[in-house]
């Protein structure tokens, strides 16, 4: 890892904690990108006189719009794109440099040869809210009820529901996620708005349109987006080559037509500590019902819990543990031996 001159001067625990984290990776030899660029998904126009709370402030604006971050590396081949959608209260950086400086898994799979696309669901990041209702209300134009529902994770909740401690400021033993680097991390949290957003989540039409587009992608969800791969699919499984469903809030419940689910492999990932915490186990008992029920329709469908694989101490945020890329060449070596 290579420092600029401006950075010569960084002191303190950052500097220590950039150290340590240079000093871990091994130089990698450059590759090459064939192309890369952004692009947006859906969306729809609205026209408002409440877009800000000045004088005249009507017109027409597009909403529920997705943003896509895409690269392509030189030498792809036949590998299929990866397709990354982010979880709660976060956006497309889960995916990027970890907190402590390390690669992440964009970076990763697109050195294995895939291309990469990297979406920040709708309503967050680089991709539009609507204000027009805050606006509403705060000119009196509108009852207090209109306000939209915005959700934002607190340090205290999300060290708990991401598993770092089973209370706050508790260390669960033999824990992978970087604690050193965990300011960092906290950046990464924004504002949730997906309360605010229509039915279904415009996140869940685009994915079926990015997929259309890719003619054969994997589509790897977190968390809150777990569900979105499974819902895309439901719409069409026209160019969805497999599903890798990370800790997902949600499976298709055991009920639910198993059709969409039988045609192309689905993994469903977790960490570790999971028996420990009332929420995820839980989710966990989902996904294996779930699983159960596709392949007795005739589904190749995998749950994994991490330790069950050798892999220990690994939080909710496990694409940016200590050992995510071991993660990601076992990830990667499970899309070629089961989705080619």
């Amino acid at each position: 890892m290579r420092f600029s001159n401006w950075m010569i001067g960084i002191t303190g625990a950052l500097a220590a904690m950039m150290g340590a984290a240079a000093a871990a990776d091994k130089p990698l030899p450059p590759f090459s990108i064939a192309s890369q660029g952004s692009f947006f998904l859906g969306g729809r126009d609205i026209q408002s006189n409440t877009l800000s709370t000045r004088a005249n402030s009507g017109g027409t604006v597009t909403v529920d719009q997705v943003y896509v971050r895409y690269q392509i590396p030189a030498k792809a081949g036949k590998r299929h794109p990866i397709t990354f959608i982010h979880g709660c209260c976060l956006t497309g950086k889960t995916w990027e440099s970890t907190p402590d400086g390390r690669m992440g898994w964009d970076e990763f799979f697109l050195r294995q040869g895939h291309p990469v696309y990297v979406l920040d669901q709708a309503g967050r990041g680089r991709s539009a809210t609507d204000p027009t209702n805050i606006n509403a209300v705060k000119l009196g134009q509108a009852p207090v009820e209109k306000l939209p529902q915005v959700s934002f994770a607190s340090h205290e909740g999300a060290w708990t529901l991401f598993r770092f401690g089973a209370t706050n400021g508790e260390t669960n033993p033999g824990l992978q996620f970087p604690l050193e680097a965990q300011a960092e991390f906290w950046k990464q949290m924004v504002p949730d708005w997906i309360g605010a957003l229509p039915t279904p989540n415009p996140t869940v039409p685009a994915l079926s349109d990015l997929a259309t587009r890719l003619k054969g992608t994997v589509l790897v969800s977190h968390s809150q987006s777990g569900l979105y791969p499974f819902l895309a699919a439901a719409r069409s499984t026209d160019g969805i080559a497999g599903i890798v469903a990370i800790e997902p809030a949600n499976c298709p419940a055991p009920a639910d037509s198993m059709a969409p689910y039988v045609k192309f492999p689905i993994l469903v990932l977790f960490g570790d500590f999971v028996a420990q915490s009332p929420v995820w186990s839980t989710k966990l008992k989902e996904c294996s019902a779930f699983r159960d029920a596709a392949n007795a329709a005739g589904g190749k469908v995998e749950v994994v819990a991490l330790p069950d694989v050798g892999f220990h101490g690994n939080s909710h945020m496990l694409m940016e543990d200590r050992n995510s890329l071991d993660i990601a060449r076992w990830l990667a070596k499970w899309i070629d031996g089961h989705i080619g």
